[in-house]
């Protein structure tokens, strides 16, 4: 909570939860990237020699992959060799005072290492367990290898991506990743909420396939109701209008007008009242239905001025629009710079460069700084701090043990005054 002054707070609100991080490239990492960005202690768990295969992945920023630093930022960097004995003595204490574990390895490999859900459950039953895979722990394609470009061939997304009667595309972005780690972050806050009620952990199972029919939005739905098989409609929504790009003068801009009211005001800002009243656009089933007429309609007045003329008529009253926005665009936009949504991130190499930010802001606690660089580790750049630390918590266990064993040995002091600081008279 904010003080008496409205400060807010340093950290976030997952402040004192421990995080081991098992998993690489991109799905896992970026799960644990918004725990991170939340507050949490994450410690990403590397093989030896390369690390994260995306350590190796360009652009490179000194001899280190940008890629890398996006999506490990705030985080802690440890090797492990799990068939050491001293490695395996160390994960054990980790994993002792950590909360949540997170891997994306394919089902079985875990358990192959020894450190499986199943066995976890009973040596650690506190702890979370999120696995984020292809397809998930059960089903007939558990084992088999999944990646983003799989997963969205698969889940749908790729049959309504695209322009109709082309070759089906790629989402620009790595669409079955994202998306199955931010369920995974989802499934993760679930079950510590739950451990706060039972002290107990649980088992989190992502399927990136799952992820994908579950953001295909109403496509499963249309095609159960109508029974025609939903395809690519280009940069149009299939079941609104207009809702999609016109061309002005300059370049090409979205116009959102999703109910009859807005495009009234559309059809009024862009100076063509009578289009409103034209019988084919009367309903938002209609101009659907008639969309290519609709189309050629309000080009043939928006591409008689510049993109910006539109925005601000546009905007003026209230119709939902905007312009197609290139990355360099992105990077100095004023809505996102007011909202820190750019923030700088760098190595070892002290050479920041800029990427996005944290978008969950909570009123509580303080906003990422986007004039200070978020970290990002060096492979294995906290093992000895972490091994420091691990020795002391073992020492100071063990120290607890014999007193307390010395305590259970010895006769009850007879002066209560001398007893209350475990001495005898």
């Amino acid at each position: 909570m904010q003080n008496s002054k409205n400060e807010k707070l340093d950290g976030g609100p997952l402040s004192g939860i421990t995080v081991l991080d098992f998993s690489r490239v991109l799905a896992g990492p970026y799960c644990t990237m918004v725990l991170a960005d939340l507050g949490a202690r994450v410690i990403k768990v590397e093989k030896f020699g390369t690390g994260d295969d995306t350590r190796a992945f360009p652009p490179f920023v000194d001899a280190e992959s940008a890629y890398f630093m996006c999506f490990n930022r705030g985080k802690e960097s440890i090797v492990l060799d799990i068939k050491s004995p001293r490695d395996r003595e160390l994960l054990e204490r980790l994993l002792d005072t950590s909360d949540v574990l997170v891997e994306n390895f394919r089902p079985g490999v875990m358990d192959r290492l020894g450190y499986g859900a199943e066995r976890l459950a009973k040596t650690h039953p506190h702890l979370i367990y999120a696995s984020i895979s292809g397809f998930g722990h059960s089903g007939p394609m558990a084992e088999l290898p999944g990646y983003d470009m799989v997963v969205q061939a698969m889940g749908g997304v790729m049959s309504l991506t695209g322009w109709p009667g082309e070759r089906p595309a790629r989402v620009g972005t790595s669409f079955g990743d994202l998306g199955a780690a931010l369920f995974g972050v989802v499934g993760i806050l679930s079950a510590l909420y739950r451990r706060t009620q039972n002290a107990q952990g649980e088992r989190v199972d992502i399927g990136m396939l799952d992820c994908q029919a579950a953001l295909m939005e109403t496509a499963l739905a249309r095609y159960d109701v109508e029974g025609k098989v939903p395809t690519r409609t280009g940069d149009c929504h299939p079941s609104l209008a207009p809702f999609e790009t016109f061309q002005a003068k300059d370049e090409r801009f979205v116009i959102a007008a999703g109910n009859d009211q807005l495009f009234l005001l559309m059809a009024d800002a862009i100076g063509a009242p009578d289009m409103a009243m034209n019988p084919d656009f009367s309903s938002n089933d209609l101009r659907v239905r008639n969309r290519p007429k609709m189309v050629v309609a309000i080009d043939a007045v928006t591409s008689k001025m510049p993109v910006q003329h539109w925005l601000d008529e546009l905007n003026e009253v209230g119709v939902p629009c905007g312009p197609i926005n290139t990355i360099d665009r992105i990077l100095d936009h004023p809505q996102l710079l007011s909202r820190n949504m750019i923030v700088k991130v760098e190595g070892k190499s002290a050479k920041p460069f800029r990427t996005a930010g944290n978008p969950v802001k909570l009123s509580a606690y303080k906003d990422m700084d986007p004039a200070t660089s978020q970290m990002s580790p060096a492979l294995n750049q906290h093992r000895e701090d972490i091994l420091a630390e691990v020795m002391a918590d073992a020492e100071a266990y063990d120290q607890n043990q014999t007193a307390k064993k010395r305590a259970d040995t010895e006769p009850e002091a007879e002066d209560i005054g001398w007893a209350a600081f475990g001495l005898k008279h």
